[in-house]
C-alpha cells in the first residue's frame, strides 16, 4: 500500500494505524463515527476521528481518487468553497479501490439535516440560492462540476445565512473557460438531481408540505441565469455617470459575495462600457480586516457583523472618552471586554453546537429581539444568558468539533 498525504503530515499520522488493507464496509464499528443526516453517496463512505478532527474516507477507483485529490487541492489553493483533501491510499491488497481522505467541514450541515432538524428555519429558496451561488463560483473558475446536487454539498451557517461547499469532485473537469453549452448542461444536471433529492425527502415526510419539489427544481435555472448575468454582464452608462456607476457596480458585486479583479472601462460616443472580471475566490475583504484587527478567523458575513459591532463599541468609547479612539485600540478592548466574555460563557455542554463567531452573531440578534420586547437595551450579558438558556440548546450537536467528538465517541 502507498499513502499520499498533504502537509501537515502530523495530521495524517494518527490515521496510519487504521486497517487500510480491508474494505471500508468491513471496518470495526468501534473505529468509526456516525455522522447524522449526511448526504447520499454512490460510494462507500465512512467517518473517523483522529487528533480532534473528523475525516471522511471514500472508497473509489484509483484514477478517480487521484483526479479528485488533485482538483480539491487546486480548489483549496484558489480559495474556492470546497472540502479539503488530506490524502489518498492506493495499491491496496487484492485490487481494492483507493481511499480518498478529506477533512470533514466543521460546523457544516447536510440538506437532509437542514430540512429535518428542529432548527430547520432555512427555506428551500435560501438553500437553492446558496447552491446556485456555489455553481456560479465554480463556472467562473472554469470548473464543470458534472454532479451538482444537494447531496454533494455541505452548508455552513454564516451570520444567519448559509455558505455552500462542494464535497464531491470526482466528475469535475477543469477548463480555461466554460462555454455557454457546458454551463447550461451543468445547470440541467443540477436541476434533475435536486428535483430527485427533494422528491426523496417528500416520500420520507422530511419536506415541509408547502414545498413543491418539481417547482423548486425548475426554478434553479432562472436563479442561476439571473446571478450569472448579474456578475458577468457588461454595463453601459453615460460618461457623466461614470464615477458613481462604477462604484455602484463594485458595491453590488461585493454585496453578492464576489470580489472584483481586473476592471476595463471603454469610452465611446455611445457612453462608457464597463467590463468587470469577477474573482472566483471566496470573498475575504471583511475577513482580512477582522483578522488584522483581532486575530479572529471567521467567515465573511460573520466578519462583517463583528466589524459592525466593533465600530459601535468604538463610538461608545469615544463618547465616554470625549475624544477620538484609534481603531486598533477599540478592537483590542472589544475583543477582551465584549467578544471573549460571551464565548467563554458558553455552557460546557453546549460548546461546539455552533462556531463561536456564529454564537456571537446569534447573541446580538437575540439582544435586539429582547430589547424590542422590553423597550430598552438589555445588554449583551443578559442577552447571552437568555440565549444560552433558551436558544442554543435547540441546536443538536454535530460531531465536527473536538469537544463533541470526545463526548460522542465512535460507533458501537
Amino acid at each position: 500500500m502507498r499513502f499520499l498525504f498533504r502537509p501537515p503530515a502530523a495530521e495524517a499520522a494518527g490515521l496510519l494505524s487504521l486497517p487500510w488493507d480491508r474494505p471500508l464496509q468491513e471496518w470495526d464499528p468501534s473505529l468509526l463515527l456516525e455522522v447524522p443526516q449526511r448526504g447520499i453517496s454512490r460510494h462507500v463512505v465512512r467517518f473517523v476521528a483522529s487528533g480532534g478532527r473528523v475525516f471522511a474516507l471514500k472508497e473509489i477507483s484509483e484514477r478517480l481518487a487521484r483526479h479528485e485529490y488533485r482538483l480539491l487541492g487546486e480548489f483549496e489553493e484558489e480559495g474556492l468553497p470546497t472540502v479539503s483533501a488530506l490524502g489518498i491510499c492506493v495499491d491496496r491488497p487484492h485490487d481494492q479501490e483507493a481511499i480518498l481522505v478529506t477533512r470533514y467541514l466543521e460546523y457544516s450541515m447536510s440538506y437532509r439535516w437542514l430540512f429535518s432538524s428542529a432548527r430547520g428555519e432555512h427555506s428551500a429558496d435560501q438553500l437553492l440560492d446558496t447552491l446556485v451561488e456555489l455553481l456560479v463560483r465554480l463556472h467562473l473558475a472554469g470548473v464543470f462540476w458534472g454532479d451538482c446536487s444537494l447531496s454533494n454539498t455541505l452548508f455552513r451557517p454564516d451570520a444567519g445565512a448559509l455558505v455552500a461547499h462542494l464535497v464531491d469532485a470526482e466528475t469535475a473537469e477543469r477548463h480555461p473557460a466554460l462555454s455557454p453549452w457546458l454551463r447550461a448542461h451543468d445547470v440541467d444536471l443540477a436541476r434533475e438531481r435536486v428535483g430527485g433529492e427533494l422528491l426523496d425527502l417528500q416520500s420520507g415526510d422530511l419536506l415541509p408540505s408547502v414545498i413543491d419539489p418539481i417547482e423548486v427544481a425548475e426554478s434553479l435555472a432562472p436563479r442561476y441565469e439571473a446571478l450569472w448575468d448579474e456578475v458577468t454582464h457588461e454595463q453601459v452608462f453615460g460618461v457623466d455617470e461614470q464615477r458613481w456607476r462604477v462604484a455602484e457596480r463594485l458595491q453590488r458585486l461585493n454585496d453578492l459575495g464576489f470580489d472584483v479583479g481586473e476592471m476595463e472601462l471603454v469610452t465611446s460616443d455611445e457612453g462608457a462600457k464597463l467590463r468587470v472580471e469577477t474573482r472566483v475566490a471566496e470573498p475575504g475583504q471583511h475577513r482580512r480586516e477582522l483578522l488584522r484587527l483581532t486575530g479572529l478567523e471567521v467567515q465573511e458575513r460573520q466578519a462583517r457583523r463583528l466589524l459592525n459591532d466593533i465600530r459601535a463599541f468604538r463610538a461608545y468609547l469615544e463618547s465616554t472618552a470625549g475624544g477620538p479612539v484609534s481603531e486598533s485600540f477599540a478592537a483590542h478592548r472589544w475583543l477582551a471586554e465584549v467578544y471573549q466574555p460571551v464565548v467563554e460563557s458558553i455552557p460546557r455542554d453546549l460548546v461546539g453546537r455552533l462556531a463561536p463567531a456564529e454564537v456571537f452573531h446569534e447573541v446580538l440578534e437575540h439582544r435586539w429581539f429582547l430589547s424590542e420586547k422590553a423597550q430598552r437595551d438589555v445588554g449583551t450579558t443578559e442577552a447571552a444568558r437568555s440565549y444560552f438558556d433558551t436558544v442554543l440548546p435547540r441546536t443538536p450537536p454535530e460531531i465536527t468539533t473536538p469537544s463533541v467528538i470526545a463526548e460522542l465517541g465512535p460507533k458501537g
